[in-house]
This record gives C-alpha cells, sequence and structure tokens, in this order.
C-alpha cells in the first residue's frame, strides 16, 4: 500500500522536471506509487525506479486523453482506491487544478492548491497572496490533494532505486459521461526553448518591447531559459498567449526572471513574484516593478540586452 500517490499526465518519452519533484516531494509522505495516463517509455520507467516509486498504475481505457479533466479525475479516484494511498500530488497547471478540485469531490478530500512544499506529516507550505507570504495548511479528511507549484523543490533521486510494479485500474464505464472531449489538436511550433512553467530562467517582455521582441529571444537564447510576455504584449498580438505570466496566464517561478519593458502591476507580479532571483530593467525609475526587483536597470532595455546577450555569449565561447 503506497503512502502517496503522484499523477503524471502523459508524460511522453522522458519525465519533466515537475514531475520528478512531484516524485521528490511524495517521498517524504512514504511510499510512493504513480498513476500515469498514457504510454510508459524505458526512460520514464527507468526514472521512476530512480525515485523510488514502488508502483504504477496504468488505466484499464486508452482514450482519457480524447477528453479533459472528468475521465482523469475518474481514473485517479480509482487509482487512489486501488493504492490505498492517504496522499495525491499533481502538477499547478489549471487543468491539473481542475483535476484536483473534481477529485477532491469524488474522495471527499481535502484539496491544497499552489503547494511549495510538504512535510511528513502531511502539513503544506502554501504560496498565497501573489507570492507574498507563505502559508501552513493541513487537510483533516482521510486523503489530501495537492497541487505543487514547479520549480520550487530540488529533484533528487532515491537512496535506494526501487523496481516498479505494474498494474491496471479499472476506469468507470460512465467516467467519460458529460465530459467535454477534445475534438482537433495541431502541433504548437517547436521554439528550443524549455517549457514556460518550468523552465529555470525566464525572460519576459512587455509593453516597453514596442512589438520586437527580438533582444527578449536573443537574450533567452543565450541562457537556455523560455520567454514570457506581459498581458498588454500578447494582447498586441507581438507574441502568442501561451507566452503570458501574470494572474490570467502562466504562474511561473524559475531560478531567475528578467523583466525587461515591464511596469509590474500587480497582475503581472501575481504570476512571477515567487521567482528565486528577479532581475527587471526599465526606463522608468517608478515603475512598480523595482519594488520587488532584486536586481535593478534603469535603461533602454534595447541597449542593456544585447549588451547583456554579448557579454554572456562572450564568456560562455
Amino acid at each position: 500500500m503506497a503512502n502517496a500517490l503522484v499523477f503524471i499526465d502523459n508524460p511522453g518519452a522522458a519525465l519533466k522536471k515537475s514531475s520528478l519533484e512531484l516524485l521528490t516531494l511524495a517521498r517524504k509522505l512514504g511510499e510512493t506509487a504513480v498513476a500515469i495516463n498514457g504510454g510508459v517509455a524505458d526512460d520514464v520507467a527507468g526514472a521512476l525506479g530512480a525515485y523510488g516509486v514502488t508502483t504504477i498504475f496504468l488505466p484499464s481505457s486508452d482514450d482519457l486523453g480524447e477528453y479533459l479533466a472528468g475521465p482523469k479525475a475518474a481514473y485517479l479516484a480509482a487509482a487512489v482506491g486501488a493504492s490505498g494511498a492517504t496522499a495525491v500530488l499533481l502538477e499547478n497547471s489549471p487543468e491539473a487544478k481542475e483535476i484536483a478540485g473534481r477529485l477532491g469531490i469524488k474522495l471527499s478530500a481535502g484539496v491544497i492548491t499552489d503547494v511549495v512544499d510538504v512535510e511528513a506529516d502531511g502539513t503544506a507550505h502554501k504560496s498565497v497572496l501573489a507570492g507574498s507570504y507563505t502559508t501552513t495548511a493541513k487537510a483533516t479528511t482521510p486523503v489530501s490533494v495537492y497541487s505543487v507549484k514547479a520549480n520550487t523543490v530540488e529533484p533528487e533521486p532515491a537512496a535506494a532505486a526501487a523496481t516498479p510494479a505494474t498494474a491496471t485500474v479499472e476506469v468507470p464505464g460512465d467516467a467519460a459521461a458529460g465530459s467535454a472531449r477534445i475534438s482537433s489538436r495541431s502541433d504548437k511550433p517547436v521554439s528550443g526553448r524549455p517549457e514556460l512553467s518550468e523552465a529555470r530562467i525566464v525572460v519576459a517582455g512587455g509593453r516597453g518591447v514596442d512589438g520586437d521582441f527580438g533582444p527578449v529571444e536573443e537574450l533567452a537564447d543565450a541562457l537556455g531559459a523560455a520567454v514570457g510576455a506581459s498581458r498588454a504584449a500578447t494582447d498586441a498580438g507581438w507574441i502568442g498567449h501561451d507566452a503570458q505570466v501574470g494572474q490570467t496566464g502562466v504562474t511561473v517561478s524559475p531560478q531567475l526572471y528578467i523583466s525587461a519593458g515591464i511596469s509590474g502591476a500587480i497582475q503581472q507580479k501575481a504570476g512571477m513574484q515567487t521567482s528565486k532571483v528577479i532581475v527587471a530593467v526599465n526606463k522608468d525609475a517608478e515603475s512598480p516593478v523595482f519594488e520587488i526587483a532584486d536586481f535593478g536597470i534603469i535603461g533602454d532595455l534595447f541597449k542593456v540586452l544585447p549588451q547583456a546577450t554579448a557579454e554572456i555569449k562572450k564568456r560562455k565561447g
């Protein structure tokens, strides 16, 4: 019987860093199992064993990926029953939080979102009020559900690797009833950059780029970073909405966040304030972003960013 169950949706050929973080936290709670939606590649199975996973649960139905949250929550509820887990850990993405909420209803379980750490007794440390405070919370229900922010813990393999057993979980026949189904898909253009939500470094541009994300993208590529943006920049059509960081966009918590030409309104702060180090570049010395920045540069981003890119390339070369 597992103490913790980690949900991994469509792992692909290799586990994402955010999944490894979940597995690292789960070991604090005891024996760990995973519920996977999708296939298990050899590299994925090897990584699960290295991180101490004892059991891999797979759904009896292979079409869960054709639906949104409903059937996945039903599958996860069945996996909790099969594993006997008292804690469930998921990512903090919008879909994962919806699955967590549905799972909480199915299991009458307490749900804690925006978690940044978990203690052995189930106490969760939670980032609140746009990262201004960290609070503690603990569910009093038999099962606790946690959605965990990415980049809040350093992934660490288990002291002793395990050889996971595989088990199939029967998905209820009516799990998909009334659920939204995906009618079409389109491939996202490959950029070669890390995913914004789990990148260790993010370079973001705002209204100040005036439609030219070139300096932002060049610095990001020199650093191996993801590219982010403010809502003003995405609404203007300068970059896709999937790059938006903020209260109504992606929440990031990288080791380094570089803000270029972004004023730092509260909606933007809500999506990046938990970054470990924040560097702000803005011509306006009164810009609110300087209130939360660890390092501030008052200057023209079209001069500052190219100089930084050139220096980074020189040192790397």
